[in-house]
């Protein structure tokens, strides 16, 4: 039997007949009336994603979408499984082949995955090959959150920000790396604060979402950037955040339509493409359908709409954390982020070293923006290595 400690080799293969099902289902889809906005001239997403998209979408992904080629462009990743606190992680690790390579672990949010970051990995661990200097180099660990993807499902409460943050450092130590970074956006930029504020084995976290809070002065004499900022949250607050409430305070109630509904599923996850990537009014500005709907499938796959939704209930209160991170920190400041945060907001919370103010890009910075992005972690981690 393989102890608990064990790195077992994963490869994803789902069933025929889970997609088979799956094109039963988008066939058999009992859809809602379109709209009651808009004057039919162009796409208006005001009461959430249209009609007339989500079934083309659904369409595309019955008809069209080629899974299997889309799952073994995945498994050219070397993937594993091992069990930490008593769940199973699913987690990609990939290797440089530079001796001097850097550790880094990398961490998803909601709704992402690990197709996210399928566009960096290469140039990260290869830089020699992607237009970098083989002391550039990291060996990436990519982990699937618990209740995503292929990660198992906490069947008790308990697995919150914290929590996780502590298994990645566990993750890390059992690959045997006694010192590494931390990177991470959404859920992955609590989870990568945390482990900066926990330390371990950790020497600098570098995140696309920065987490801070006005400053008095921003209250009191806002500059022009302040001023972008809180209307920025004041949009969120007032026009965008419903997910979060439903999933935060009722994750069981969604996550029966999410579970059982593909076009549910797509509707709730690609209307949120729409809001938070740079666009500029539509999704596939910024990603493909098959990008998009490789993210939709690991949620579909996993049957994970309730599992992944949890993760705001455990966490709601919490987010941000709670003390300041000492260890370097470097920020990519991404404009179309949700509610782009001022460096000033940040520096309470972090020990800034490092901050770009990026042209374009949006909340899934790394799907967005790979060359961007990868060139600012490459730049931050240059200064600790």
């Amino acid at each position: 039997m393989p102890s608990t400690d064990d790195v077992i080799p994963f490869r994803i293969a789902v069933p025929d007949d889970v997609l088979t099902d799956l094109r039963r289902r988008l066939d058999d889809t009992r859809w809602p009336e379109a709209e009651t906005v808009g004057d039919g001239t162009a796409l208006d997403w005001s009461q959430g994603i249209p009609l007339a998209y989500t079934r083309e979408l659904a369409r595309y992904w019955a008809s069209e979408y080629d899974w299997r080629a889309r799952e073994a462009a995945l498994n050219r990743f070397d993937q594993f499984t091992t069990e930490i606190d008593g769940l199973d992680v699913h987690f990609i690790h990939q290797r440089s082949k530079h001796a001097d390579a850097m550790p880094l672990v990398i961490t998803h949010g909601w709704p992402g995955s690990i197709v996210e970051f399928a566009k960096i990995i290469e140039p990260l661990t290869d830089p020699t090959a992607h237009g970098g200097r083989a002391e550039d180099a990291f060996h990436v660990v990519c982990p699937s959150l618990p209740g995503y993807g292929f990660s198992g499902k906490p069947d008790a409460t308990g697995w919150n920000v914290a929590r996780v943050a502590a298994a990645w450092e566990t993750l890390m130590t059992r690959l045997g790396y006694g010192r590494y970074g931390a990177q991470g956006g959404d859920w992955g930029g609590a989870v990568t604060a945390q482990i900066g504020r926990d330390v371990g084995h950790c020497v600098a976290i570098h995140t696309n979402f920065p987490i801070g809070s006005p400053t008095e002065e921003a209250k009191s004499n806002p500059t022009d950037e302040d001023e972008a900022a809180f209307a920025g949250l004041n949009h969120y607050r007032t026009q965008d955040n419903g997910y979060f409430k439903e999933q935060a305070t009722r994750p069981q109630t969604v996550g029966y339509g999410l579970v059982d509904s593909p076009v549910a599923l797509l509707a709730w996850i690609v209307e949120k493409f729409w809001s938070w990537t740079d666009c500029d009014g539509h999704p596939e500005n910024a990603l493909s359908r098959d990008e998009m709907l490789d993210d939709v499938m690991i949620y579909w796959v996993g049957a994970s709409g309730a599992s992944s939704a949890r993760l705001y209930w455990e966490s709601q209160t919490s987010f941000g954390g709670a003390g300041r991170i000492e260890l370097p920190t470097g920020v990519a400041s991404f404009p179309k982020e949700i509610g782009p945060t001022p460096r000033s907001w940040c520096e309470q919370n972090y020990h800034i070293t490092h901050w770009t103010t990026m042209p374009r890009g949006g909340h899934f910075a790394a799907f967005e923006q790979p060359e961007l992005f990868v060139d600012d972690v490459r730049a931050f981690f240059s200064s600790v290595r």
